[in-house]
């Protein structure tokens, strides 16, 4: 037989709708507490409808090549002093996880940080206790995030005088983004940054409970550049920030509030310009602040936007300052709505903890590359970001490495297409499939998986060339492209007696021959199956082969979706029941529902397999519609009492009660 394919990808996908939630603006307090600062004398536009946040350095970071911290290098999890000591001062590039609270010993001294680090917290629990993280001189490319660093203060010296113990210290460092954390009640000042550092990035941190939170300077030179937005300065005294010789310091949309109220005239302030600094303030809140801003005669300070809501003594502004954005876009958030923002979103995030983002090509320049930076026994979500583009590779997750989001960063999923060529004579199924995951709980979304090897332009014993193969278990594909002939879609178990689940919704699988195959009880909803064809007009191939074990009661679910093919009519099956090597507990159970079926389905659909009738499997359609779906007495047919024990959730809800289908499993 000659054997006619088309390799093609799905039509018009979904477009996925990026939603930005913007909260309201609030008014705060009665009418007359709170003024507006004087009118800016130049009118800005309007600002960028990009995020508030990413996981992307933004402001002065984000120049002169950027700050991408450990990026490209492996992820690592630590839970005490020597593993975080080690792994900050290697040379290579780290990823770190903190998790939980590490104490440092001896109180108030040192971790130092070397280029090319990325510390994050796990979670919102990750702690460095009674100690200092330290950049030295010559240090660039550093990411600190979602940590608390607390409690090195020394009883009775509230001035910082006899010690130096600060949560971050930096001398001549570069490239620098901390974001996100919660500096308190440490020795001497929270967050130092000094002597000539460029190119840093401070915000949303909540510096507390302090006499001096956020210096910078140290230095006569004029040389740091820095971006201050979204922090949140409470309980402090001092240093909200002080600003000594700063190039550029760009604050803006910060929260002060409940300052440290003990008489001082002088040393108790917000923001101050010093030296030769150039400031801008926009939108910030003071409130119940002593001197909100104020410059030296030397500096320039610019402020627009901002509310000062009962606060006293000096509100500077003299000098043109700069621009900000004539180096960088950014958006403002209004003043009023500051407060609510900040204290909210301010300081360590368990959506920030909770999951990594590695950047394919960016960081790492294969996807392989990236799922190979994961931690065996990952215990948090990582986020494999891939590029719009066509990445010719194999991929394997093995199974030491779960909780992998793999996730297309295109508008459709026809922009992002994993590809290879391997057909199953050069390796069996396994080593055929373009990806491979073996672990559990890993996410694709936004994806193209495609093995387009030509079964048509080689002569060969075995045609099947997989574009997917699952044995992990809890596995979901969400807006994914699955494209091939023969065996595209496999999803199967490690052993027959265990028991994997796969969902796939809102996606596209195409196929002639078993392309939909396996043990794994699988749930394929709301998604288009094209059955493509051979060139025969009696036979094309198989939707489903599948080869459930006896004792497992569900296996494959396919449920309001669309089934179409230019095949012709009659001349295709739904399904044959697969015993590998001839196993006989290997009894195919695959139910077809609410869907939508074309004329190339045969009328007696179901077929027998290597000498195994499929009157002995588990075949059932339910209330299937379309010209494909015609009764007759080979097509058995589920009553109403029974559909009632075949929904997602049944299938997928297992005994760990895993429900990744929402609001729409509930449904049939």
């Amino acid at each position: 037989m000659t054997h006619f394919h088309s390799k093609r990808l799905p039509g018009p996908g979904t477009v996925l709708a990026a939603v930005v939630v913007l909260l309201a603006a609030l008014g705060l307090g009665a009418v007359g507490q709170a003024r507006a600062a004087d009118t800016p004398r130049t009118a800005l536009g309007p600002a960028p409808s990009s995020p508030r946040w990413t996981d992307r350095a933004h402001g002065f970071a984000s120049l002169a090549g950027g700050t991408t911290g450990g990026a490209g290098g492996k992820v690592v999890t630590v839970t005490d002093q020597a593993s975080l000591a080690r792994y900050a001062a290697a040379e290579e590039p780290y990823v770190i996880r903190v998790e939980g609270a590490v104490a440092v010993q001896p109180f108030g001294s040192g971790i130092v940080v070397t280029s090319n680090k990325t510390i994050i917290g796990v979670g919102d629990t990750g702690e460095i206790v009674h100690g200092e993280l330290h950049l030295d001189p010559g240090t660039h490319n550093v990411i600190i995030r979602n940590l608390t660093i607390r409690d090195s203060y020394v009883e009775g010296d509230w001035d910082g005088k006899t010690t130096d113990f600060d949560a971050i210290q930096m001398d001549t460092a570069d490239h620098v983004w901390i974001d996100h954390n919660r500096f308190t009640h440490m020795g001497d000042g929270l967050l130092d940054i000094r002597r000539n550092s460029q190119y840093v990035t401070v915000s949303a941190n909540r510096f507390d409970t302090h006499n001096k939170a956020f210096g910078i300077g140290w230095t006569t030179d004029v040389l740091t550049q820095i971006t201050i937005d979204h922090n949140w300065f409470t309980g402090t005294k001092q240093r909200n920030p002080s600003a000594d010789n700063c190039a550029y310091a760009h604050l803006y949309n910060n929260y002060l509030s409940a300052q440290v109220a003990d008489g001082d005239p002088v040393w108790t302030y917000g923001n101050w310009s010093r030296g030769h600094t150039k400031m801008v303030i926009e939108n910030s809140y003071f409130d119940g602040i002593q001197h909100p801003y104020q410059a030296d005669a030397t500096a320039e300070l610019v402020q627009r936007g901002s509310i000062l809501r009962n606060t006293s003594g000096r509100t500077d502004e003299w000098g043109a300052a700069f621009d900000p954005r004539a180096f960088y876009a950014y958006r403002l958030d209004p003043a009023a709505a500051v407060p609510a923002l900040v204290t909210r979103f301010s300081g360590p995030q368990k959506r920030i903890g909770d999951a990594v983002t590695l950047y394919v090509p960016g960081d790492y320049p294969t996807v392989q590359a990236a799922v190979d930076a994961v931690p065996d026994g990952n215990s948090g979500d990582v986020t494999v970001a891939v590029a719009p583009g066509t990445y010719r590779e194999k991929v394997l997750i093995p199974a030491t490495k779960p909780n992998i989001v793999l996730r297309g960063t295109g508008r459709d999923r026809s922009d992002t297409v994993i590809v290879y060529d391997t057909p199953a004579e050069y390796g069996g199924s396994t080593g055929s499939a373009t990806v491979r995951i073996a672990a559990n709980d890993v996410t694709a979304r936004n994806l193209t998986f495609s093995n387009d090897f030509d079964e048509a332009a080689v002569e060969l014993k075995g045609e099947q060339a997989l574009a997917m193969k699952t044995t992990g278990d809890r596995i979901v594909f969400e807006n994914t492209a699955f494209l091939g002939n023969q065996d595209t879609l496999m999803t199967d178990s490690p052993k027959l007696t265990t028991v994997s689940r796969v969902y796939v919704r809102d996606s596209y699988i195409e196929g002639d021959v078993d392309f939909v195959y396996g043990r794994a009880t699988t749930v394929i909803e709301r998604s288009v199956i094209r059955l493509l064809s051979r060139g025969s007009t009696s036979n094309n191939g198989y939707l489903t082969a599948a080869s459930t074990w006896t004792g497992n009661p569900r296996g494959f679910l396919i449920t309001r979706s669309k089934v179409v093919s230019d095949a012709p009519e009659q001349s295709f099956h739904l399904g044959r029941p697969w015993h590998p090597g001839g196993e006989p507990a290997a009894v195919a159970q695959v139910l077809i529902r609410d869907t939508e079926l074309p004329a190339a389905v045969k009328s007696s659909p179901w077929t027998d397999m290597s000498g195994f009738s499929w009157r002995d499997a588990r075949f059932a359609e339910y209330r299937n519609h379309g010209p494909g779906a015609v009764a007759s007495a080979d097509r058995p047919q589920l009553s109403d009492a029974d559909a009632e024990a075949h929904t997602v959730a049944d299938y997928l809800r297992g005994t760990d009660g895993w429900e990744p289908y929402g609001r729409a499993g509930a449904t049939h």
